[in-house]
């Protein structure tokens, strides 16, 4: 019997797609591989989650059909690097036994989280990571 072996990738409907792939090389230093964002599977720290929320669910905006998720090694100073590029940075943090976590919002309004898997670099001095249930 046939199975499912890996996630393929996320596909995000943008009203420029040229201007936003600009940004997210500009703002994020993603470069692209034939006309996408590839991650090759030898530089993945972790797994790839593919998850399910309900409808009315406000983890994220209900607006905002699907939301991306990227792996960052610091997750502190890249939302610090954001924020210093003008870009709408959520202060909020959440920390689990799987990694700490963190928002930002791109030019087409989507909601974007990084994620820090857990055992990568330490968030670094100046911020305290927020508690779960805390804002």
């Amino acid at each position: 019997m046939a199975s499912i072996t890996a996630f393929g990738g996320a596909f995000v409907r943008a009203h420029d797609p040229e201007a936003l792939y600009g940004w997210y090389e500009k703002h994020l230093g993603l470069g692209r591989s034939g006309g996408y964002f590839a991650f090759p599977a030898s530089e993945q720290r972790t797994q790839v989650v593919f998850a399910l929320f309900g409808a009315d669910d406000e983890y994220f905006p209900r607006s905002q059909n699907v939301m991306i998720n990227l792996q960052v090694d610091d997750l502190d100073a890249m939302l610090d690097r954001l924020a210093e590029l003008g870009v709408e940075v959520d202060n909020h943090r959440e920390s689990f036994d799987f990694g700490r976590f963190g928002w930002f919002t791109d030019p087409e309004g989507n909601r974007v989280e990084l994620w820090q898997p857990a055992g990568d670099t330490e968030p670094t001095p100046h911020t305290e990571p927020t508690a779960v249930g805390e804002s």
